[in-house]
């Protein structure tokens, strides 16, 4: 059935093809007026056996004519052997008469026989248009003309599709247009643009939650720390009960490392413990007065700065945890001439200083050494200056509060890095006594230093009664709770405690007393050397209840009773004897 695609419905008008529409169909146009007659095709040359001599010079001859479409119509495509019959003389304008008068017969490219009167068409190359590739035409399939239809079986018409139209004819599906490209590019940026939007505000949501959390996070670390620490209002006296009783004195680890330090020019001793409490992190310097009892190893009972004197480091040390109940680690020997360089190394020191310190080698009137006020910057001179001084009058217990500043101020200064505390010590040059090493006390200052420039350090002096022993407020406040021990004092009801002091002379006496004492079941305080010699002997008690001890005491050194007499004597002695000159330890 024709439609308005068929170039043969409605008029015998010619039609040529211009391309294809969207369904791959043919388009057509009336073709103009033919103006000129068109030159007679001139084939190609063929061989012998097609039935036409090229160069024939007769004029029956003509070329054979076939469609530029289709094969020669006598070549056999598919090799069978026979030959395709020649088709009648070509005649390309339909001028010649057929022979015996009629009208010439059309040429039909399909092999039939035109049956109209029509002018025959020749037929056209297919027209393409631009960007399409046109239908490609096979050797089987014959051409057919503008307005001609024949009808096909079902399958040769499918078939015959599927030959005529190829996936390229299609290509302009692919190619939108601008309009279409225009429409999906606003698409395109409208969602985009909606999509960074709420992007944006999704990034800004969770920054607002990490923000939160951050925030959460610091306030309760702190709220944490401040309550691990003892420090929130109100809850400090809970966290004092709960580390007084919970971890207090067994569960607490405590490192404990003894400190003397040596005048090396004015000559006595100040000593100190060094305390590191690891459970509580808490740093802690404790004043251990001269006058603190110590007994040594064969009950003899002394005083620390005696026994730092005659026992030594080690036997100091063991008395120290006898009484104390503690552990000490290691002594370190501080000479007044090592504090200094200390001082300097670690680039001068800040004290809060409570009295002038004068220049011991300055004359009288000039400017104090040391000023009192507060951040007073001490070189290692001026700090042993303050660290060393006495007033006259004045207790040993002031003095070794100075000497805890200054400790407490070269840590503050000192490297809390364990190598670069290490370093300071080495460079000091001086020799660590066993079973401390080099190693082990610059890790162990490295440790305090770091309490000390966190504001975890304080300074106590232990309470000694002037008798030398320490009192129960001692052992409640600072040998129970900063110490973590038990205070054992010599037993004063176990024996009468006697200082003797040698005025006689003779050096051996002070010893060969001491041997009698312990014989007659009494305790023998060194009382030390008089600065010069007595005639008599004296046996002097303070207590009336000491009288007859004191009695007792004359007549076991061999002294008459007329030496005892009431009078002052030390605070850790029950009786004070001084042998003069009339002491023969042969009568004793």
């Amino acid at each position: 059935m024709n439609d308005r695609y068929d170039p043969g419905y409605g008029g015998d008008d010619q039609y040529e093809l211009v391309g294809y529409d969207e369904y791959g169909r043919p388009v057509y146009r009336q073709a103009p007026p033919q103006q000129a007659p068109q030159q007679p095709y001139d084939p190609p040359p063929q061989q012998q056996g097609y039935g036409y001599d090229p160069y024939a010079t007769g004029g029956q001859q003509q070329p054979p004519s076939y469609d530029r479409q289709q094969q020669p119509p006598s070549f056999d495509p598919y090799g069978t052997g026979r030959q395709a019959p020649v088709p009648p003389p070509y005649d390309p304008y339909a001028t010649s008469a057929q022979q015996g008068g009629g009208p010439a017969p059309s040429y039909d490219p399909y092999g039939q026989t035109a049956t109209s009167g029509q002018q025959p068409r020749v037929a056209e190359q297919t027209a393409y248009i631009p960007q399409q590739a046109g239908p490609a035409q096979n050797a089987d399939t014959p051409v057919r003309t503008p307005g001609e239809h024949r009808a096909e079986p079902d399958g040769e018409r499918g078939a015959g599709r599927d030959r005529d139209y190829r996936t390229e004819q299609f290509a302009f599906v692919e190619e939108p247009d601008s309009d279409s490209e225009d429409v999906i590019d606003w698409l395109q940026f409208t969602e985009n643009r909606t999509e960074r939007r709420e992007e944006a505000k999704r990034r800004a949501r969770s920054r607002i939650v990490a923000l939160v959390v951050v925030l959460a996070l610091a306030a309760s670390g702190g709220v944490g720390y401040l309550w691990y620490a003892g420090k929130l209002p109100g809850l400090s006296s809970s966290a004092d009960a709960k580390t007084g009783t919970a971890t207090a004195v067994g569960a607490q680890n405590r490192d404990v490392i003894v400190v003397h330090l040596h005048n090396t020019a004015q000559g006595g001793t100040s000593t100190a413990l060094l305390v590191d409490n690891t459970t509580t992190k808490q740093g802690t310097t404790v004043l251990l007065p001269n006058s603190l009892n110590l007994t040594d190893d064969d009950g003899t009972t002394t005083t620390l700065a005696k026994s730092v004197e005659d026992d030594g480091s080690s036997g100091t040390r063991d008395a120290l945890d006898t009484v104390l109940g503690t552990d000490i680690g290691g002594t370190w020997r501080l000479d007044t001439p090592y504090l200094q360089n200390l001082v300097d190394l670690v680039g001068n020191i800040d004290v809060d200083t409570n009295t002038d310190v004068p220049d011991p080698k300055g004359k009288k009137g000039e400017a104090p050494l040391v000023n009192k006020g507060k951040d007073q910057t001490l070189s290692g001179k001026t700090a042993v200056a303050y660290a060393t001084y006495r007033a006259s009058g004045e207790a040993q217990d002031a003095q070794l509060e100075r000497f805890g500043q200054v400790m407490q101020g070269v840590l503050r200064k000192l490297s809390s890095d364990a190598q670069g505390a290490t370093v300071t010590v080495q460079t000091l040059g001086q020799i660590i006594e066993p079973p401390l090493t080099d190693k082990n006390l610059g890790t162990f200052l490295a440790k305090l230093a770091d309490l000390a420039k966190g504001g975890d350090y304080k300074t106590a002096l232990l309470p000694v009664q002037t008798d030398g022993t320490l009192s129960a407020q001692a052992s409640a406040s600072v040998v129970k709770n900063v110490l973590g021990g038990t205070a054992k004092s010599p037993d004063k009801d176990a024996a009468v405690s006697v200082s003797v002091q040698n005025a006689s002379g003779v050096k051996d006496n002070t010893e060969q007393a001491r041997v009698v004492l312990l014989n007659g079941g009494f305790t023998f305080l060194e009382g030390g050397t008089a600065a010069g010699a007595q005639a008599a002997s004296k046996v002097v008690y303070a207590d009336a209840a000491d009288k007859e001890n004191a009695t007792e005491v004359a007549k076991t050194l061999g002294l008459p009773g007329s030496v005892v007499t009431k009078g002052t004597v030390p605070g850790n002695a029950n009786v004070a004897v001084t042998l003069g000159q009339d002491y023969k330890p042969s009568a004793s």
